[in-house]
């Protein structure tokens, strides 16, 4: 098959695996990426640059251990030794949740959980004490991971539908009792029962798939930053990898594809044979585009993409240690929303990083529109009142923040597709990815696992195979060929 010349839009994870598989298959790419660095939505801050001091993600974290495809890259580009468990919400029983009682131990608030929960659900009466701890905790968790506008579902009926994902389930083997009240292992609980989450239907499918991959699966970091994955692919691309190239224009013709393209105070076109768009919607809907059909530039149109907002603290010490906080999250509430507690790395003199606030949705609109020096006040103000800590003079160094709703090249953080069941989640996914002619799409809205690195993956990978193959249309979509880590 002869060579191609592709130019691919946008290095981030999706737009690097793209241009590495396409190399690979003999072809020619050219990679355009409108920000100063690689990465997309992997951003590493390093509190002491060139130094072993502490850093947090103020992008992508986490990896679930399911996730085969990043895996796979991770081993192939000799990072899997640095892989390591990453601690995640609600497991490190130290930490604390918001309750109506004000902010708990995790390991205390089973109690005061269970009959918040009684006090809303009709027919309380009727569930086994263990049915009605795992529909608190399922709840506290949709609380804590969900954006306003669906978290406001559970006053609406959400309480039972959670209950019944174990109705026949002996829950009895999942249930714990450290320090004052009782636990339910939900991580094992969904480990043995994986039909809880494959018996999901309508609002509950995307939902559910996504806590039992934040709270269920085991999660894992990588040592020394996130961004180590991005650049370990840009080493191994042989095209140019141009940063600072903005696509203003895009333009589809028969036999070309032609890209406006800024560069500092220039703007050139470029005429490609093929190009494959990896940039969210929200910023390719913002580009004077010609040459789509009306269906496509509807697909574009209607990707619906959530904010998050993180504020990063660089601490004099890590003070949490001496609450017996190793690591984990706590579910603080308020504006904040979720914290994070990093584990150290580096020199311990040069300080701790920690995840003040991690916030998604509506959550992230709020905080991210003050600002910056009221929303820094506010994580500072809320949080202090469950670490006074922060508020001793000289605990808090410095300030990391990151708001992806405003950031020009992403325009949100991520695809997410909560409240769909599998078919209509499907149809958005060919809806995204289906190609134009000679202009192809990947990124993790084009995939089955959106607002996950894998899901960039998995569709760069399919968009490889299509460009590879073209214009053999005649081939099935699923025909394997040499594509992967």
């Amino acid at each position: 098959m002869a060579a191609k010349r592709v130019t691919i839009i946008g290095a981030g994870v999706a737009g690097l695996v793209a241009a590495y598989e396409l190399e690979r298959l003999g072809h020619q790419v050219v990679v355009l990426e409108g920000h100063p660095e690689v990465g997309g939505r992997i951003r590493t801050h390093r509190f002491v640059p060139g130094r072993p001091g502490p850093l947090v993600e103020l992008g992508a974290m986490r990896i679930p251990a399911t996730h085969h495809r990043t895996m796979g890259y991770l081993q192939a580009l000799g990072l899997a030794d640095r892989l390591r468990e990453f601690t995640t919400l609600f497991q490190d029983e130290a930490a604390y949740v918001q309750t109506s009682r004000g902010h708990q131990r995790i390991r205390d608030a089973s109690a005061t959980l269970v009959e918040e929960l009684r006090g809303r659900l009709p027919g309380a009466g009727g569930y086994s004490p263990q049915m009605l701890l795992f529909g608190a905790w399922m709840a506290v968790r949709v609380n804590a991971l969900a954006p306003g506008d669906f978290r406001d579902a559970v006053g609406r009926g959400l309480d039972a539908e959670l209950i019944g994902l174990v109705e026949g389930i002996d829950l009895d083997r999942y249930v714990r009792a450290p320090g004052h009240g009782e636990l339910l292992d939900l991580r094992a609980l969904f480990a043995d029962h994986p039909q809880i989450r494959a018996g999901c239907r309508g609002r509950l499918y995307r939902f559910v798939d996504d806590i039992v991959n934040e709270t269920g699966a085991t999660l894992l970091r990588l040592a020394g930053g996130l961004d180590q994955l991005a650049h370990r692919l840009r080493e191994r691309i042989r095209g140019p990898v141009h940063c600072g190239n903005e696509v203003t224009g895009l333009e589809l013709g028969e036999r070309e594809v032609r890209l406006r393209i800024r560069h500092g105070f220039g703007t050139r076109t470029r005429s490609c044979d093929y190009v494959l768009c990896t940039i969210p919607f929200t910023v390719l809907r913002a580009l004077d585009l010609r040459g789509l059909d009306q269906e496509k530039l509807a697909a574009i149109a209607d990707q619906r993409y959530w904010n998050a907002t993180k504020v990063a603290l660089h601490c004099r010490e890590p003070f949490w240690a001496r609450e017996g906080i190793t690591g984990g999250g706590s579910f603080t509430g308020g504006l904040i929303r979720q914290t994070y507690y990093p584990p150290l790395e580096g020199d311990p003199e040069l300080g701790a990083a920690l995840l003040a606030s991690y916030t998604i949705g509506q959550d992230a609109d709020r905080l991210g529109t003050l600002s910056r020096p009221a929303r820094i006040a506010a994580v500072l103000e809320e949080l202090g009142a469950v670490h006074p800590e922060l508020r001793r003079p000289g605990m808090v160094l410095a300030v990391a923040d990151q708001v992806w709703g405003s950031e020009p090249s992403t325009r949100g953080a991520a695809a997410v597709r909560w409240g769909k069941d599998a078919e209509a989640c499907e149809e958005e996914r060919i809806r995204m990815a289906r190609p134009q002619g000679r202009l192809f799409f990947a990124g993790e809205h084009c995939s089955s696992h959106p607002a996950w690195i894998e899901g960039a993956v998995e569709s760069a990978q399919q968009a490889v195979r299509e460009i590879h193959r073209y214009p053999a249309a005649a081939l099935a979509a699923d025909e394997p060929c040499e594509v992967g880590a």
